[in-house]
Order: structure tokens, then sequence, then C-alpha cells
């Protein structure tokens, strides 16, 4: 079948390996400048230096055979290691949290900043309508995008994954990266300290520089009352909290930004992935699976096999 992906995330990317190494020919589409989705990084200058950050998912765990299998590949590519200062069985990517993203979207290929606004019935296919999109005209559509953006895009097609993705709760998370010029006098990484969900040393992850670039991560109440506060704002307040933690006056600041992340964490519909054979749609995503890198991997594998059975 031609199948059209809407998200090259974890879920959509794994979706896609799965059909496209059973024979499916696939084509994946994102809105977005480049791979990551929320295992992205981000550069900065900070006196004339390139800084980088993790700004999204800070680590990921393989409990799942079938995600410890891939894993097992990416080590073996060298493009995941092992991040102890977080936890014995955490793994980041290598040199930068999005590497294994960026090695599946190169793989397979994706079109980005493709602005999908929905689809359309086009006898027994389906087109996909917006910007950057061809006039082709698919056999089944998959959507591996964040709960809130689903409905819009499959809602006159398939109400059933519509009506269950209007019922998923995301969760917000606001995101500080600071760049110091010494160290601070703080731990490799911080866990629920007031409004601090999480903070890290993006140099005590393997394959990063020296750079005492930290990403500090509000929790998702605090992130919820402050979701419309300017980054400024958020920037302050949260430095203001690790601060507390230093017990001190922080070194300082090279280069300092904040990011909202609308849809962070989600609940989970249980559903695990969704297939109708008699429409040719599909959803697969966290929102579906659990809120974890691994989650959204096992959900696009599930949707894959789902079409390689029953599609």
């Amino acid at each position: 079948m031609d199948i059209a992906i809407i998200g090259a995330g974890m879920a959509g990317l794994s979706c896609a390996q799965r059909l496209s190494g059973n024979g499916h020919d696939v084509r994946l589409f994102d809105k977005g400048r480049g791979p990551g989705g929320r295992m992205s990084a981000r550069r900065a200058l900070g006196d004339g230096e390139t800084l980088q950050f993790d700004h999204g998912a800070q680590y990921f765990t393989a409990r799942d055979e079938r995600f410890t299998r891939q894993v097992e590949q990416w080590e073996a590519d060298g493009i995941v290691a092992r991040w102890p200062a977080a936890k014995d069985d955490a793994w980041v990517g290598v040199p930068a949290m999005n590497a294994p993203i960026r090695a599946m979207a190169d793989a397979l290929g994706v079109t980005f900043t493709a602005k999908i606004d929905g689809v359309r019935a086009v006898g027994t296919g389906w087109k996909l309508l917006g910007e950057g999109v061809p006039g082709q005209i698919f056999d089944a559509v998959v959507c591996a995008v964040p709960a809130e953006q689903v409905a819009p895009l499959l809602a006159p097609h398939a109400p059933v994954i519509a009506e269950l993705a209007e019922a998923t709760v995301s969760y917000p998370c606001w995101t500080v990266m600071i760049a110091f010029a010494e160290r601070p006098d703080l731990p490799d990484t911080l866990r629920d300290a007031g409004p601090i969900g999480w903070a890290a040393r993006n140099a005590s992850k393997p394959g990063r520089g020296d750079a005492e670039c930290w990403v500090v991560q509000a929790s998702p109440e605090w992130s919820r009352n402050h979701l419309e506060d300017e980054q400024s704002a958020v920037e302050a307040l949260l430095l203001e909290q690790l601060e507390k933690q230093a017990g001190g006056t922080l070194p300082q600041i090279r280069h300092a930004s904040a990011h909202r992340w609308r849809y962070a964490m989600c609940g989970d519909a249980g559903k695990g992935a969704i297939w109708s054979a008699e429409t040719s749609i599909g959803a697969c995503g966290d929102w579906l699976h659990g809120p974890r890198v691994e989650s959204a991997f096992l959900s696009g594998w599930e949707l894959a096999q789902k079409i390689i059975d029953h599609g």
C-alpha cells in the first residue's frame, strides 16, 4: 500500500520503519523544520561559542523486548549511550538527544515544513490537504501527532479516533536553557525541587562538550499555572528557584532562553494504537500508549503490525 504518515516523531517513524520493512511504500510528513519533536536538541550562541541543549525529553528507558532490540542497534551504530547520572537504565542520544530520530528520518525520508490541514476521500483513497503536500492519492493515512492535533485532521472521516483524542488531556512544560560561565554548586541532576520538576547538566551526558549548559524543566502544575507567562518572566522565576537549590549565587550567565511545550506529556488512552481497516485510517502516539519515548515507539510499531495483519 501507499501510506501517508502525518507526524515524524518517534511514533510516526517507528510505524514507517516497520511498514517499509514489510514492503509498503511510506511517505512521512511533518510540520517542523527538522527531526526531533519532543526529542529535540537546540543550539544557541554564548560569547561566540555554540551551545547545545537537550530541551525536550531528557532520557529514555528500554523495557519491552521490541524497543530493547532497537536501542541495541542504535548503540551499535554509536548514536545512543547510557547516562548513569540520571538512573542506571537511562539512555540518551549521542551527540544530542535527537540522534536516533535523525537517523530514522534520514533513512526513511521526511517531507518537512508540510502544513497539513486535513484529508479528503478520493475514490477508495485519501488526499492530503494543506501546504507542502503532493497531489498523490494514498491508500491509507496514519496520524502520528499529539492528541490535540488529531481531531482537526480526522474528525470528518474517523470520528471515533477524533473523540478519543479530544478526551485525552496533555500537560505542558516550561523549559529554560541556561549556560553558565562556570559550574554551579549543584548535582548533575535535580528532581521535584519545588516548581522545578527536573534539572540536568548537559555535560554529564556522554558525547557532549564541557560547556556548563543546563536544562531546567518546570513541573506540570507550575507550567499549567504559568502557561501564558512571558518567556523572560519564566526564565527569571526558574532561575530564582535554581539559585535556591544551589544555596547561593549562581555563576555568571552566558545564555538563557525558554521554550514552552504545550503538549509535553499526555494521558494514556489505553488503546496502544488504532486502525480502521474499513476506512484505512489509523493513529499512533504516546497519547495512546503512555508518556514515554518507548511508549511512542511501541505505539507506532503496533499500528504498523495492525496494518500488516489486517490492512
